[in-house]
């Protein structure tokens, strides 16, 4: 395993747990905000969003932005 992969394989439940913990601040934002918000509609529509943004990192790292 190369030190870049350990630096990341030690980081991986953090970053997991922060990814979560924005998740479920923004299911949270969505319940405050909207009385009687249908919450599994929610959820899809935050991880819709989350993979868009998912989806410009990777054309980004696919394009050379972070060579």
């Amino acid at each position: 395993m190369t030190a870049l992969e350990k630096e990341l394989e030690s980081r991986k439940n953090t970053i997991k747990k922060e990814l979560t913990f924005v998740f479920k601040a923004n299911m949270k934002f969505t319940d405050w905000d909207i009385a009687e918000v249908d919450n599994h509609k929610a959820a899809v529509m935050l991880h819709a969003i989350f993979q868009e943004k998912l989806d410009e990192i990777k054309q980004e790292i696919e394009s050379g932005k972070y060579d």
